[in-house]
């Protein structure tokens, strides 16, 4: 299998017939239909329908599909990388489910450096993403949660992707509220107090079991319950429809402003804030400061 095959796939899927994808990679028809069938051979698959009202993508076509474009991907960014004239340019790259105090740790660490000397990534996404982004390299940390619930499904993912865990600090539930809530006056918040206010929790795609939510006590049945899949939004919702989320309760006012209340939570559970690496690298300097300035962040919200 070569990268050029890949291209092939993808062009033809792109303008949807083999003479077309033929004129745009500047090479024959019949090269074009050999060079798929050579790749379908040596796969032992069929990637296309073929008909004589065009092509169409097979279940196994469009699979195949969705691991070429990675690989392409994934080429083109070898590339940009060592051949483009950013290659002196270090790369660092935080992976996290969606936690303000990573935010502004991040940013904390920007304004420390020489930002045109790094290509620099901050992934807030899903839960499985974090540790597929960690496991082949897209990025250097992940930053997740662990409690009773979903510590055993989780770590024994981590074992099987070779990955490796740190605690970086334990926290008591809190709940995220407006501060025009009804709740707002209260100094803790029991189960039962929610009951009239709309849930608010990440959405995790095709992963979506209650062992990768961000919240915990996720599983517990809900009367209203909105999904969304970005902070803002949430933060929007927690203000508009006085909703409410289960979180950590660190949050720093300095970039999160005051409309936003954490509350302790009534309920006997913690939660263990992890990072999380390959453990077949080791941190980089850049690493090792981010995670600092996690902690101090941590430690700032606390003070």
């Amino acid at each position: 299998m070569r990268i050029q095959q890949l291209h092939y796939i993808i062009k033809i899927v792109e303008t949807g017939s083999m003479n077309e994808a033929a004129k745009q990679l500047y090479i024959t028809q019949p090269s074009l239909s050999n060079a798929v069938r050579d790749l379908e051979r040596e796969m032992g698959i069929e990637i296309f329908n073929r008909n004589p009202k065009g092509i169409t993508l097979t279940q196994d076509g469009v699979e195949f599909l969705s691991y070429a474009r990675q690989v392409v991907e994934q080429t083109e960014l070898l590339e940009e990388r060592y051949k483009g004239t950013d290659r002196d340019r270090e790369l660092f790259s935080v992976s996290s489910q969606h936690y303000a105090f990573v935010v502004n740790a991040f940013v904390s660490l920007l304004k420390k450096i020489d930002m045109t000397r790094y290509e620099l990534f901050l992934r807030e996404t899903r839960t499985y993403e974090i540790i597929d982004d960690v496991k082949n390299f897209r990025s250097e940390i992940g930053v997740l949660f662990l409690n009773n619930y979903n510590r055993d499904v989780l770590t024994k993912m981590f074992d099987d992707n070779h990955l490796t865990y740190t605690t970086l600090f334990q926290a008591r539930p809190h709940i995220f509220i407006s501060k025009t809530n009804p709740l707002a006056s209260k100094t803790s918040i029991k189960m039962e107090d929610l009951e009239a206010f709309p849930y608010l929790s990440y959405e995790q795609g095709t992963h979506n079991s209650f062992y990768f939510s961000e919240e915990i006590m996720s599983q517990m049945p809900r009367k209203q319950s909105i999904v969304v899949s970005d902070r803002a939004t949430l933060f929007n919702l927690l203000i508009g429809l006085d909703g409410y989320t289960v979180a950590t309760g660190i949050m720093n006012s300095n970039l999160n402003g005051d409309n936003i209340l954490a509350i302790p939570l009534e309920v006997d559970e913690t939660i263990d804030i992890i990072y999380i690496k390959h453990e077949k690298s080791n941190l980089s300097k850049m690493g090792e400061r981010f995670i600092d300035y996690l902690l101090k962040e941590v430690q700032f919200d606390k003070d």
